[in-house]
């Protein structure tokens, strides 16, 4: 399957580990009333919906008869390594049309890559195939770039230009890098606000940006844009429903990517993505779902909801789903200075305990056999630790992962989504980090929609043990709409969790600077979002020493 012309060729993948459950389920599940036979097929389909060769491949569309923008979606870039870039965009002069205005026909695009925004010295340039079974995406991986380097990339389609994107290479490996600038973004959900903080991100000066999963939310969108309220537009219907099919997966990336506030912050910044729960369904856990629907039946809208994601994000080829199954855990490095695991959580976890509301630990949520990464997942992490040689460790996951006791009572009740709800899994990931050595060890988190500063403790139930890292949660783009500085149980939160040494539930983002010595992390929080405009300003500062962690306000 070639993907992105002459830079990339994918081999076929190997059967999903679902594959079996899904083909006994076609014919019962072919029966129910909200599944036709044709969408049973269809679901099959997904580990063999691949673009065909020769004379059964999709007729090329002659770009000269694309008479609308089909850069309507921006540019991306995406896990920067010392050598090359992933760059991405997806052809839709129609976005809010299913097939995007271009049909079942593939187009051929061509890119550069050159030193400069004004694309006078271009160093890479080569085509790539937009195919109609990846909704005209392009996922170019750019080989053979300097480390360390900057870079300016934009698509060709016929007459039409795409933006200018601007990127970077990560350090040449091992390398003694003194610093690396990174921002960590979440939780965006379009009917809750406007895009102000990533218009602000587009503007500083960092070199990747994280986003730590809820890229967009499954739920319902109105004509008006939700809390936008939109006054100059009306949206289509096609997005006031709840999304469950790829169709309907593939136009709310469409939505979200619409936004020029989040354009323009992907045009500056290569981005390390991963996904939460929302970019399928709310707090799924593996195969089940939050409605308790047949585990076949959730992973046909797990292959739905993964297979757009993949059409929508610069990742490589390896994070191309098979079906239900991505590989979406992979590792990065910045020269010596940082490694960069990045973890997947849901697509592996045993099911929420206590029927995922919150509780005091149990016998339920502490079976040494629950888990949230998963046993490969887990090992992959561990035997990554014992053989880095990273000044900074650095894990870019999903949940809270530090304690976090709701109430003052004893015992506390504890989320059931987050690590709280699988202490036996926290604690063989803490015996790693201990084991590996790993002394400078941050956390950055999503999901909550606040900004939170922990002490990561060896006990945290005893403040006064060791501090063995620190973790941040970046709030939210957008999700929870305006926010407050304080909120309601702030007072309770900061009273139950003494290793807790910020609270803030304004939106924004985190800002991140690793040094030889230290790191300093900026919380960078906008007062509004539901009208656009809106300053920044950064309002908190912590720094954590290297070799001595802990929270110390900068």
């Amino acid at each position: 399957m070639a993907l992105t012309g002459r830079h990339r060729t994918v081999t076929e993948h190997a059967f999903s580990p679902h594959d079996a459950v899904l083909r006994r389920a076609a014919p019962r599940l072919a029966r129910r009333r909200f599944l036709t036979v044709a969408a049973a097929a269809t679901m099959l389909a997904f580990t063999t919906n691949r673009p065909a060769r020769g004379v059964t491949a999709a007729p090329e569309l002659d770009a000269a008869r694309i008479t609308d923008n089909p850069f309507t979606l921006g540019v991306a870039s995406g896990d920067p390594l010392p050598d090359s870039v992933l760059l991405w965009t997806r052809l839709a002069p129609q976005p809010f049309t299913e097939g995007g205005g271009l049909g079942q026909e593939r187009v051929e695009v061509s890119w550069e890559v050159a030193l400069d925004e004004w694309f006078v010295i271009v160093e890479h340039e080569g085509t790539a195939t937009a195919h109609p079974e990846y909704a005209h995406s392009v996922h170019v991986d750019v080989k053979g770039l300097r480390p360390d380097s900057e870079y300016y990339y934009r698509f060709r389609v016929g007459t039409w230009i795409s933006p200018v994107g601007r990127t970077r290479t990560a350090p040449a490996p091992g390398s003694d890098t003194d610093t690396l600038r990174l921002a960590a973004v979440a939780c965006q959900a379009y009917q809750d606000g406007y895009y102000t903080a990533h218009r602000h991100l587009a503007q500083e000066d960092v070199d990747v940006v994280f986003f730590l999963g809820d890229y967009l939310y499954e739920y319902a969108v109105d004509s008006a844009g939700g809390a936008r309220r939109y006054t100059d537009r009306k949206l289509p219907d096609v997005f006031n429903h709840e999304a469950t099919t790829l169709a309907d997966y593939r136009l709310r990336y469409a939505l979200y990517k619409s936004d020029p506030d989040l354009q323009a912050a992907h045009a500056q910044h290569p981005f390390v993505l991963t996904w939460d729960d929302h970019e399928t369904e709310n707090n799924y856990a593996g195969a089940y779902d939050e409605k308790g629907s047949p585990p076949e039946e959730f992973l046909l809208r797990r292959a739905a909801a993964y297979r757009a994601y993949w059409e929508n994000q610069p990742l490589r080829a390896e994070q191309l789903p098979n079906g239900p199954d991505a590989r979406l855990y992979r590792r990065l490095a910045w020269g010596s200075l940082a490694q960069f695991d990045i973890l997947d959580t849901r697509q592996y976890r045993s099911d929420q305990a206590f029927n995922d509301r919150p509780h005091a630990p149990g016998p339920e949520s502490d079976d040494p056999a629950r888990t949230l990464t998963g046993t490969d997942q887990e090992r992959w992490l561990l035997d990554g630790w014992q053989q880095s040689n990273a000044l900074w460790h650095v894990l870019p996951q999903q949940v809270c992962f530090s304690q976090r006791k709701f109430d003052l009572t004893e015992p506390a009740r504890v989320s059931m989504d987050a690590w709280d709800g699988y202490r036996a899994s926290r604690d063989r990931v803490m015996a790693g980090a201990k084991a590996a050595g790993v002394d400078n060890w941050m956390v950055l988190t999503g999901d909550v929609h606040v900004g939170y500063a922990f002490d990561i403790k060896e006990n945290f139930d005893d403040p006064a043990s060791k501090t063995v890292g620190t973790e941040f949660t970046c709030t939210s783009v957008a999700s929870g709409g305006n926010g407050t500085e304080k909120p309601a149980d702030w007072d309770t939160y900061m009273k139950a969790n003494p290793h807790m040494k910020h609270f803030d539930g304004r939106r924004g983002y985190v800002r991140v600077e690793l040094g030889r010595d230290n790191a300093q992390v900026d919380f960078r929080t906008v007062p509004a979002i539901t009208t656009p405009g809106a300053g920044i300003s950064t309002t908190a500062s912590f720094v954590t020493e290297v070799g001595a962690q802990g929270l110390q306000s900068a």
